[in-house]
């Protein structure tokens, strides 16, 4: 499970991310990553109404967080991920939807890299 001080919780946090990160995008998700050079990884969740109802994003949330306490020890130190749900994600399988995610990641970092 992610640690407080491993989850995004400021508006500016994910604003950031998203304005500056680069962006990558599958069938059930975008992410988005930023490299700050901070001490910390940090990640954060937007799943919006367009998923499903109250108890459909909680999943889908449940879901994305556990993979990413996975992914997260995975990355290089300082990076910020925010990983947006999309209308698909609630209808997808956990191992569907971490194979999105972990897809989405490595492009994303790449063109970070880049």
């Amino acid at each position: 499970m992610l640690s407080a001080g491993q989850r995004l919780r400021r508006a500016e946090d994910f604003r950031l991310v998203m304005r500056q990160g680069a962006k990558a995008g599958t069938r059930t998700a975008v992410v988005y990553l930023a490299r700050t050079g901070d001490a910390n990884s940090m990640t954060g969740f937007a799943v919006s109404r367009a998923v499903g109802g109250a108890v459909v994003r909680n999943r889908v949330t449940r879901r994305l967080r556990a993979i990413m306490a996975d992914e997260l020890v995975e990355l290089p130190l300082g990076s910020r991920v925010v990983i947006r749900a999309l209308p698909d994600a609630a209808a997808a399988s956990f191992a569907q939807l971490r194979d999105d995610v972990a897809g989405g990641i490595r492009r994303a970092l790449a063109k970070a890299d880049a």
